[in-house]
């Protein structure tokens, strides 16, 4: 037998033993998605075992080449895959597969599994998410390299299937990867021609190639997914291009190897004892063993190893030899790609005299220009907004133009763009924040939710928070947003009173590294008096006590809503009711302060009342079924702002009659 021969041979049983793996979790399971894994083992194969630059033994290199399986039904493929290639995922975690307490969950977690990049199984969101890690690259490369090193560069690898490009994020992320000229993404579709439900002729007919062309991609069509040395040349051209990211179609046979291989049986459902058997004889694997692994095989993927470990070294010298050039150049990236704070940041928050009212979207727009000047990792911009969110850097460039610009015109693609902020903040090295007005929260809540469960250090910026924006009417103006961002786990809500709390919300964001989003106001504001108020220190509590001239009543309120109960507990005073008047920029960061301080503030036995110019669904848990939530809790109008919240009882005299009418005299 040939060298090439043997060649062949160790390369189609460790593609084999893949699948295998795939079905054995799958089977053990009885739970699970053979189908892509079975179909799309050869695509894997040659990304880990040729393209991809990866150390299996430190898998946060910062200058690995970042592979996101959008499609993440198919996890088991990409467990099967880390497993061999050596990441810390022993076998007995495959062997867990969709189990309680594994790493192997049904579909990929960031943080859960190493090796994992991104956090995907909602369709198409893994597609935006790998544009954002793409956009992180490009950007990185633009700030840190030079001629003579690069210090910065790799690719980023998608593998998605038809679902994936169903969705219209995909439309959004594909657009934009195309305006941004992002040629180090490179994205392998499985066209296996099934869905779930059938043929994907039922619902999906269109020329995919020509759409891509016209989102400027690069587009190639392998024909037959088990030709290796056509998805190999494939590859290698879509690394030779430079500018327009790629799209590799590859024709597939889902569940290849299965006995229902080609059709939707295979899609989603393990294939069943006898199913099992006949697919490892097709294979020739023993139909009666499970987790069977080839030291052959194992070998061959093993090389990983070593390969990755000469890869990393290499660059570490090249890193070493940068660092004595550009000694801050380098601190700063060792700095950011660890994710550490430079020392004393937190004086780069601004404040601001109460001499005049502010916007708090203006406050915004100066606390991230000022933290901009000594956070070179913060990096984002607006769904064509910017000049109404207030979300630009002054002089900051424009990163379509220019790789080191720290503005991203992300257009309107509000779903795309959140999903790209999460893919950004999963790369390392950038502080990625995404913006919009309030109300169109609704269009990428989904990828709130997934920067929040992958605990992404995402900034969502909202402005336009409430009615009070006034003429735009109820098309614009947010009203269950604000509840809504609030019930999902993990994410952190602030609605600043004013500019100070504003600032001091920002510092709060930055430091926590977590994903968190802010409610801000398109109209001027009083400004609170930061030593009187003590507004930073307040803050860090999620909600604290602007005044306390007694405890017959409390006043609670958010936003531009504070305004209000200030001044109604001054007409109350005057009444002969002592009121405490208390501001809640965050319910989460509120609900982490230990029982004590939250007694503090809502004491048994005083009668509550809240304002808030939102829902008013949540806020019986501070105030008790006995106190009075003022809100809204149907749609606005389309008025002048200040008469729009007069007349849905947004007004001092409302909050007072209110707080009367729970204190008993």
């Amino acid at each position: 037998m040939s060298d090439q021969q043997t060649n062949q041979d160790v390369t189609q049983l460790a593609i084999n033993t893949l699948r295998i793996l795939a079905v054995d979790q799958v089977q053990k399971a009885n739970s699970g998605h053979p189908g892509a894994p079975l179909g799309c083992a050869p695509i894997a194969y040659l990304l880990y075992h040729k393209f991809m630059k990866y150390n299996p033994h430190d898998p946060l290199w910062s200058d690995r080449d970042r592979f996101v399986l959008s499609n993440g039904h198919a996890s088991a493929l990409l467990y099967g895959v880390l497993h061999l290639t050596g990441y810390d995922l022993p076998l007995d975690q495959l062997k867990q597969f969709r189990q309680w307490g594994s790493h192997t969950a049904g579909h990929p977690e960031y943080g859960e599994t190493p090796g994992v990049e991104v956090t995907t199984g909602p369709l198409g969101q893994g597609f935006a998410e790998a544009v954002g890690l793409a956009i992180a690259e490009k950007h990185l490369g633009g700030q840190y390299n030079n001629d003579a090193y690069k210090v910065v560069d790799h690719h980023t690898y998608v593998l998605c299937g038809d679902g994936d490009l169903m969705e219209g994020i995909s439309h959004e992320a594909a657009s934009l990867a195309g305006t941004l000229q992002l040629g180090k993404l490179i994205v392998l579709y499985d066209d296996n021609l099934i869905s779930l439900d059938g043929p994907t002729d039922l619902s999906y007919t269109e020329d995919v190639t020509k759409r891509f062309e016209g989102y400027d991609w690069h587009v190639q069509f392998v024909s037959d997914g088990n030709n290796l040395e056509e998805i190999n040349k494939a590859i290698e051209a879509a690394k030779m291009e430079k500018l327009k990211p790629s799209l590799i179609r590859v024709r597939t046979v889902i569940g290849y190897g299965a006995p229902k291989a080609g059709t939707k049986s295979v899609h989603g459902e393990a294939l069943g004892p006898e199913g099992t058997k006949e697919t490892k004889k097709f294979f020739g694997f023993d139909p009666d063993q499970t987790f069977v692994i080839p030291d052959e095989a194992l070998a061959h993927w093993r090389e990983a190893v070593d390969r990755g470990k000469k890869e990393q070294a290499d660059w570490h010298n090249r890193f070493d030899a940068y660092k004595k050039e550009f000694p801050e150049l380098a601190a700063q990236y060792t700095r950011v790609t660890e994710m550490k704070l430079p020392e004393g940041w937190e004086k780069a928050l601004p404040t601001f005299p109460t001499d005049k009212p502010v916007a708090t979207r203006n406050a915004g727009q100066v606390a991230l220009n000022n933290l901009g000047k000594v956070l070179p990792e913060l990096f984002g911009g607006a769904a064509d907004l910017t000049s109404s969110t207030k979300t630009i850097f002054k002089d900051g460039g424009n990163f379509h133009e220019d790789a080191k610009g720290r503005n991203v015109y992300f257009g309107v693609r509000e779903f795309g763009m959140m999903a790209a902020v999460n893919g950004i903040a999963a790369h390392g090295g950038l502080l990625p924040f995404g913006s919009t007005f309030f109300t169109f929260s609704d269009y990428c809540r989904s990828a709130l939710r997934m920067g929040a469960l992958q605990s992404s250090h995402s900034l969502y910026i909202f402005t336009h928070d409430s009615i009070g924006l006034g003429e735009d009417g109820p098309t614009h103006q947010p009203v269950e947003h604000l509840m809504a961002l609030r019930t999902i786990p993990q994410l952190t809500d602030f609605r600043p009173a004013d500019a100070n709390e504003t600032s001091a919300c920002w510092g709060l964001m930055v430091e926590r590294k977590s994903a968190s989003f802010m409610a801000l106001s398109r109209q001027d504001l009083p400004v609170l008096d930061k030593d009187k108020y003590k507004v930073f220190e307040g803050a860090r509590k999620g909600a604290y006590v602007l005044e306390e001239f007694g405890k017959e009543i409390i006043l609670v309120a958010t936003g531009s809503e504070v305004e209000l109960i200030l001044k109604a507990g001054e007409k109350l005073k005057e009444s002969g009711i002592n009121a405490t008047i208390v501001s809640m920029p965050s319910f989460k960061i509120f609900d982490e302060q230990d029982e004590a301080y939250k007694m503090s503030i809502f004491p048994h036995g005083v009668p509550k009342v809240s304002v808030e110019a939102g829902a008013t669904m949540g806020w019986w848990k501070y105030i008790g079924r006995d106190g009075v939530a003022i809100g809204i809790d149907h749609f606005g109008a389309s008025a002048p702002g200040p008469i729009v919240m007069e007349k849905f009882g947004f007004s001092v005299d409302n909050v007072v009659e209110k707080a009367k009418s729970l204190v008993k005299k």
